[in-house]
């Protein structure tokens, strides 16, 4: 196997589970995250077994996404795959209540992010005649919730942009995927709530959420299709998670 893959925020979560799967598969890895003690510990778990190069990048950093990938080594050139997996929620409060630096970091990352690396990589691929652009998203891009506000909004843009960008590849073998989750176990939880590692834990309790391993699975099957065939959007939930019924506030005591 000498194709190579790009994942985005590689250093937990699905981006860690996705470099685990391709490297076993002997995928060339390049992994990017902005912690490069974890980073360097996949290198080195992962090296034995297929060749790995890693970037500690921040994606909202433009010029720092665009040099990065412009000047990567001969051998992980030719990326055949990104998987656009960097992102994050911040906060849970409804809007009039939101932290603004909070939606500003959501939109950087989930959407700005996304934007930098997918032009910087997607010009190689078209020239190439082969790539496949693998988006993160999430039912909230769907499904609203209350206090998802700017989250739900961005993985939207997420869902939307991959679309179009199937829509302007159009006479190209260049395959563009959404993967959108449901509720999942990684991190998120933990990065939502600051830290606060009792309120994250309690997300997950008395049920069975996602893992990691799961939409790396999926993710690997949407890669490893024939090249003529496109999984345009995959949503997945845990069967302990199903959409709610509309709300309705009602006010007690008459309607005056």
């Amino acid at each position: 196997m000498n194709s190579t893959i790009l994942i985005t925020g590689a250093t937990s979560g699905f981006g860690e589970s996705c470099a685990r799967k391709f490297g076993a598969a002997g995928w060339k890895l390049i992994l990017t995250g902005r912690r490069i003690d974890r980073l360097h510990s996949l290198q080195a778990e992962l090296s034995s077994g297929s060749d790995v190069h890693i970037l500690q990048l921040d994606v909202r950093e433009r010029d720092a996404v665009v040099s990065s990938i412009h000047s990567l080594p001969e051998p992980f050139q030719h990326i055949d795959v990104l998987i656009n997996n960097a992102g994050l929620a911040l906060g849970l409060s409804p809007a009039h209540e939101a932290d603004l630096d909070d939606w500003d970091i959501m939109v950087d990352t989930n959407i700005k992010g996304l934007m930098y690396c997918t032009h910087a990589v997607l010009p190689g691929m078209v020239r190439r005649k082969q790539g496949h652009i693998i988006n993160l998203g999430s039912i909230a891009g769907t499904f609203p919730y209350p206090c998802g506000n700017v989250y739900g909004a961005t993985k939207a843009f997420v869902e939307q942009f991959s679309r179009n960008l199937l829509s302007d590849l159009l006479g190209t073998p260049i395959r563009v995927t959404s993967i959108e989750p449901g509720l999942a176990q990684t991190e998120f939880s933990a990065v939502r709530f600051k830290g606060d590692i009792q309120k994250a834990n309690s997300v997950y309790d008395g049920c069975q959420p996602l893992m990691p391993e799961d939409i790396a699975d999926m993710i690997f099957w949407v890669a490893s299709l024939p090249k003529h065939v496109n999984i345009n959007r995959l949503e997945v939930m845990p069967v302990c998670q199903a959409w709610g019924p509309l709300a309705i506030y009602r006010q007690m005591g008459g309607n005056e």
